[in-house]
């Protein structure tokens, strides 16, 4: 977009061709009232109060564009009119419940009503009686809702549920007179709020993935987290920044805290907020926040415990719910006592990047999620989008749902969830062990054949081949005909028949045969039928290309080759190339540390099980502080490097004492911040001075982004050629997790709880003869468990799951590296 010069209320700013009048004026300080728009979403138009005036005419500055030279006035008596009268309609009958509402102190309807100056009501009607509603995690009062349609909206644009809608209500209509008397606008709002409420899709229930980004962006009380409401007032809290513990997309939030009660002056967490303006949550970073490891006292008897193990260890086993900082102090452990550090799905990530990097030069990929939000054409492969990293879903469909995009999603499950986001994208459900065979297929659409190494060209170049097909076309024929028509004869006034001949063009349809390229690739694949005319259609216009990829990618047998196709989709297509990292921090695990595939004899497990364990769960030998007990950095999906802080206390020790009297020497954790790794990409930076917060303008300003390290490669660019014969079409497993499960610490929120099991589609269940609650037991070539089946209304198919959130159920051990793999089942 071409950058251009506007003026608003006499002040020259410059802004984008085509942004919206409103946003220019936020990112510049310059206030417009808006109630019902969202930053990222479609305007709807339903509040109306952002009237403005623009070269002399009145336009809604959520809806209007801005154009070179335009001049926008934001109040005119006419204008001023009609907010208060907005206002005036909003507060018709709106209940005076101000002191218990969860929303006080930080409505957006307190705020307006005050910031123009209602200070008396003109309008008044009868009101109906409107019930309050459980909708599970999530409270709504349709009493306190005033249809502004923010959850609706980001529902559908950005979170891509699209499970709520507006319903009629059934009220008395508005009189007459009032058409007439009041100002237009304000008249339309109210008509529509006096009819209207908001309801779920699916009747009486909420059928959606529970991330509670509706209640996030509603303006009052109307839709509350169930767990929050009537327990706090939102001017007592203290908000503490941080970075979502969960998955890798490291989402900013701000955990709200205060005492437990009267009796107790503990601090506890209430709630998680967000700037729902510029990033989303899942429901794990809104509901999962209280992972904390509780009263815990320093044990010096353990403490000592924990000094013998590290004498007599020679390896650390650990997950990537770490910080940046303590990856480094194992880092710099195994240095100084030759210890092996395993953690298997961050070294599978790290060698990815090895393989990507022989190829590509660079030490990380080139993309990001705002390349994805920012395109018009997204593919994934090799991820379950929805539960592996869900703020990358959400950049799809934003991508699907704003720029008018379109998509392709390869994974062996069928996902209602991502087939809902827009009519726009195809799934292709292929095989698991046939993602190499989707590379291939993303560099034969969309590479540069001239570019490319002929050996990548011939390769592809014997998956197609020639078929004669008939097909029907329209041709134009020009054909004759005598018309006869009739005549008034002026001599005699009568009318006579007079023929002529006519000559016009007609369509005919005639069969031909054709010669047609078939690309073998889509039937390996699975594609559905008519796949190319579709993509075809999706690719009109299309500019802006980004490209997902996932971890099942990263333990792939053929991994190596696989990150060597990435990086040939990066260099020789138009795709802007992110990874999804699995855990939290698995990107800086990898990064850091120099990580070993085998244990020793004896291990240290942190988070995981050891020989000696050091936990954050409550379980170990020695107890740890959780991420939300810790100040330190995360570093994310966007290549960023976050900072997060301690929202409650810990009083036990932590993993700096045990290095500490092991002959390392910081103070506290965070003075490893400015310490971390610059040949990684990492920055000299002190944690006291890392930023978290965003502009009125949407940049989001928190930490920085690693240096991307340029890397010696010696030309070759060779790829190996796949074996279809190793797809798995049998019985599969796939190891996963839930919507809202990401690891044993989401687990462990109050409001996130739940046992783990095998996890089934309701068809699958359904052929299988199970119900759910039955016991199975579930066998690969590596061994069975026994586990309950429960029924997962968010996936199709046969395909089945077992998660890794329970450590009751040790699933990792029926797997051997890769995510997929053939399985039998049987009933108990």
């Amino acid at each position: 977009m071409n950058e251009i010069t506007i003026t608003i209320d006499g002040r020259a700013i410059k802004t984008q061709e085509g942004e919206y009048i409103l946003n220019a004026a936020r990112a510049n300080g310059i206030f417009i009232p808006a109630i019902c728009y969202l930053t990222r979403c479609s305007p709807t138009l339903a509040c109306r109060i952002c009237l403005v005036e623009a070269d002399g005419k009145q336009v809604y500055a959520c809806n209007a564009k801005a154009k070179q030279g335009m001049d926008i006035t934001t109040t005119t008596p006419n204008i001023l009119a009609e907010r208060r009268a907005i206002m005036e309609v909003y507060d018709v009958n709106h209940p005076l419940e101000c002191g218990v509402c969860d929303q006080s102190g930080e409505c957006e309807l307190q705020n307006y009503t005050l910031e123009v100056g209602v200070d008396s009501q003109t309008y008044s009607i009868k009101d109906t009686h409107k019930p309050a509603q459980n909708w599970g995690l999530l409270h709504y009062d349709p009493a306190l809702c005033i249809m502004c349609e923010r959850c609706i909206t980001v529902c559908k644009d950005m979170i891509g549920d699209a499970a709520l809608s507006t319903v009629a209500r059934g009220s008395d209509a508005i009189e007459a007179t009032f058409k007439e008397s009041m100002p237009k606008d304000a008249y339309a709002m109210w008509n529509k709020l006096n009819k209207s409420l908001i309801a779920p899709n699916g009747g009486d229930t909420l059928d959606c993935t529970n991330c509670g980004e509706c209640s996030s962006v509603c303006p009052v009380g109307a839709l509350v987290s169930s767990d929050y409401q009537y327990t706090s007032n939102a001017w007592e809290h203290k908000q503490i920044p941080a970075t979502c513990a969960h998955c890798s997309a490291g989402c900013q939030i701000s955990y709200d805290i205060k005492h437990t009660s009267i009796a107790n002056t503990e601090p506890k967490i209430y709630r998680v907020k967000n700037e729902w303006n510029y990033v989303s949550l899942c429901g794990a970073g809104r509901y999962g926040f209280d992972f904390e490891n509780r009263d815990v006292r320093k044990d010096a008897v353990a403490f000592e415990k924990a000094l013998d193990a590290f004498k007599k260890a020679d390896t650390i086993k650990f997950t990537s719910t770490i910080t940046n900082e303590e990856a480094m102090i194992l880092q710099k452990l195994k240095e100084k006592l030759g210890l092996r550090l395993v953690n298997n799905e961050a070294l599978a990530f790290k060698n990815f990047l090895i393989g990507y990097s022989t190829i590509s030069g660079k030490s990380l990929y080139g993309g990001d999620l705002k390349m994805v939000h920012a395109a018009d054409f997204v593919v994934s492969i090799g991820s379950a989008l929805k539960t592996d990293n869900p703020n990358a879903r959400f950049a799809m469909n934003n991508a699907l749902s704003m720029n008018k995009g379109a998509g392709l999603y390869f994974h062996p499950i069928n996902d209602p969830v991502i087939e809902g986001m827009s009519k726009n994208i195809t799934q292709i459900n292929h095989a698991p062990m046939m993602e190499e065979a989707a590379l291939y297929l993303m560099l034969d659409l969309f590479g540069d054949k001239a570019a490319m190494p002929s050996s990548i060209t011939e390769y592809l170049s014997t998956f197609h081949s020639t078929k004669t097909v008939t097909v029907e076309e329209s041709v134009d024929e020009k054909v004759t005909e005598t018309v006869t028509k009739k005549v008034l004869n002026e001599e005699t006034g009568v009318e006579e028949e007079v023929s002529e001949e006519v000559t016009k063009t007609i369509k005919k349809k005639v069969s031909k045969e054709v010669e047609v390229d078939e690309n073998a690739l889509f039937a390996l694949l699975n594609a559905p039928a008519g796949f190319a005319d579709t993509l075809s259609k999706y690719l009109a216009k299309k500019e802006t290309f980004a490209l997902m990829v996932g971890p099942d990618l990263y333990t792939h047998p053929n991994a190596a080759n696989c990150a060597r196709l990435v990086a040939l989709i990066e260099k020789y297509t138009a795709f802007s190339v992110t990874m999804i990292p699995n855990l939290s921090n698995t990107l800086g695990v990898a990064m850091i540390c120099d990580l070993d595939a085998e244990c020793g004899s004896y291990t240290i497990g942190y988070n995981t099980d050891g020989n000696f364990t050091l936990s954050a769960l409550g379980n170990g030998d020695l107890d740890m502080p959780a991420l939300n007990q810790q100040e330190g950095t995360l570093s994310s999906i966007d290549k960023q490097v976050n900072p997060t802080n301690a929202a409650l206390p810990y009083n036990g020790y932590v993993l700096n004492d045990i290095a500490n009297a092991l002959g390392l020497n910081a103070k506290h954790t965070i003075a490893y911040t400015a310490q971390l790794p610059l040949g990684a990409g990492f920055k000299a930076i002190e944690f006291d001075a890392l930023p978290n917060h965003y502009t009125n303008a949407g940049e989001e300003v928190r930490g920085y982004v690693l240096d991307i390290q340029d890397v010696a490669t010696n030309g070759d660019e060779s790829v190996s050629a796949f074996d279809a014969t190793k797809a798995i079409n049998d019985k599969v497993l796939y190891l996963a997790n839930p919507v809202l499960q990401f690891s044993p610490f989401t687990a462990r929120a109050h409001q996130l709880q739940s046992k783990g099991g095998l996890y089934a589609s309701a068809s699958a269940m359904e052929a299988s003869g199970w119900s759910e609650g039955d016991r199975v037991n579930v066998k690969t070539a590596h061994g069975d468990v026994t586990v309950t089946v429960i029924k997962d209304g968010k996936i199709e198919g046969d395909i089945t799951y077992l998660p890794t959130f329970d450590t009751d159920i040790n699933s990792e051990a029926l797997f051997d590296g890769y995510r997929f793999t053939s399985v039998s089942i049987q009933k108990v």
